[in-house]
C-alpha cells in the first residue's frame, strides 16, 4: 500500500514562502536540508503527516513557470469564512468563496489563494469527502 508523504514546489525565497505557509496554514518547518546547489525545507503540522517540500535552487533568479500541468494543493478548514477573513487581515489576497452545488446538493465550499511563487492553493470547508 502506498502512502503520500509530500508534494514538492520550487521557490525563489525560502523565508518568504515559509512565512506565507505558517501565516496562512499554520504549517511550519520540520526539517531543513542545505546542500551546495539547493536546499530542501519540509513543512508540516501535527494535524497530518503529509508535508510540503519547498525546494530552493540556489542561483535561480527567474520565477518558475507553472505550465499547464500544475493544478493546486488543497487544504481543509473547520470555518471557511473565518479563515478567509483571517487570511485577508494578514494582508494576503484570497479569492472569493465559492459554493459548488451541482443539482442543488453542496459538494464543496472553497476559495483559492496563491502563494508567493504563484502556486494555487484551494482552501475547502470540511464537509463531505473533504475532511
Amino acid at each position: 500500500m502506498a502512502k503520500i508523504i509530500h508534494s514538492m514546489i520550487r521557490v525563489l525565497d525560502v523565508e518568504r514562502s515559509k512565512s506565507f505557509y505558517e501565516d496562512v496554514f499554520n504549517i511550519k518547518e520540520k526539517r531543513y536540508l542545505d546542500f551546495d546547489d539547493f536546499a530542501l525545507v519540509y513543512l508540516g503540522n501535527d494535524e497530518n503527516d503529509v508535508e510540503i517540500e519547498l525546494t530552493l535552487n540556489k542561483g535561480q533568479t527567474e520565477p518558475y513557470t507553472h505550465g499547464n500541468g500544475y493544478g493546486h494543493i488543497a487544504m481543509c478548514v473547520d470555518d471557511l469564512e473565518a479563515e478567509h477573513d483571517r487570511i485577508q487581515s494578514l494582508g494576503y489576497e484570497p479569492q472569493d468563496i465559492v459554493s459548488f452545488s451541482p443539482g442543488g446538493e453542496l459538494l464543496a465550499k472553497f476559495f483559492f489563494i496563491k502563494d508567493p511563487d504563484g502556486y494555487e492553493i484551494e482552501v475547502l470547508q470540511r464537509h463531505g469527502a473533504y475532511r
